[in-house]
C-alpha cells in the first residue's frame, strides 16, 4: 500500500497463530489505519525473520532512520541482531592504486580521502595519467595494476574490517574542459 508519509511514522506489522498478517500505519503512534489488503495469509516456515530498512529511493541521496519501540511479542530468540547497509561501518583506511613496468619502480597513488573506506556512496576515483607518467611509468607497457587498502608496502601491520566494492576500472582519453 502506498501512501505519502511524512516522517516521524509509525508501523505496526502482527501475525496470529494461524500465519494470518496485519498491518498498520500510523502518523502518532496512537491512532492507528489498517492497511488495506487486512488480513493476508503468508505460510512461512518455523524460523522467522523479522527485519525493519529504510530507503531514500533516490540513488543521489543517503537516508538515515532510526527505530525504536521495537517489540516483539510471543517466543523469540534468539536476541536481536543488526546489519547496517550503507553506513559508515568499515575502518577508516586510504585506499590506493600500484602500477608497474617490468623495469623500474612502481608507481602509487593514493586517494585523496585518507578514510577512503568509510565513504557510504558510490564515488568515481578519476586517477590522471599523468600522475602515473610523472612516476616514472612507460604507459605503453603496463605489466601490472594493483589495488590496495591501508598502508602500501607494510603487511606487518594488521588493516581494519569492513567490504568495499570496486568496479569500472577503465581508462578514458583526457577529458575537455
Amino acid at each position: 500500500e502506498q501512501i505519502a508519509v511524512t516522517a516521524p511514522y509509525w508501523v505496526k506489522l502482527e501475525r496470529d497463530v494461524a500465519g494470518n498478517f496485519r498491518g498498520y500505519y500510523s502518523a502518532n503512534g496512537s491512532a492507528w489505519q489498517q492497511m488495506s489488503w487486512n488480513p493476508r495469509n503468508i505460510s512461512m516456515s518455523s524460523n522467522v525473520y523479522i527485519g525493519l530498512a529504510v530507503t531514500s529511493h533516490n540513488t543521489d541521496a543517503i537516508c538515515e532512520a532510526k527505530f525504536s519501540n521495537v517489540t516483539i511479542t510471543g517466543t523469540v530468540g534468539p536476541q536481536w541482531t543488526s546489519q547496517d547497509i550503507g553506513m559508515l561501518s568499515n575502518d577508516a583506511e586510504p585506499v590506493y592504486i600500484v602500477v608497474s613496468n617490468s623495469t623500474g619502480a612502481p608507481a602509487v597513488v593514493y586517494h585523496d580521502n585518507p578514510s577512503a573506506t568509510t565513504m557510504d556512496t558510490w564515488t568515481e576515483w578519476v586517477i590522471p595519467l599523468s600522475t602515473l607518467a610523472d612516476q616514472g611509468i612507460n604507459l605503453t607497457n603496463v605489466d601490472r595494476i594493483a589495488i590496495g587498502l591501508g598502508t602500501q608496502g607494510n603487511m606487518t601491520i594488521p588493516g581494519g574490517s569492513g567490504k568495499m566494492y570496486i568496479d569500472d576500472i577503465r581508462l578514458y582519453q583526457p577529458r575537455s574542459e
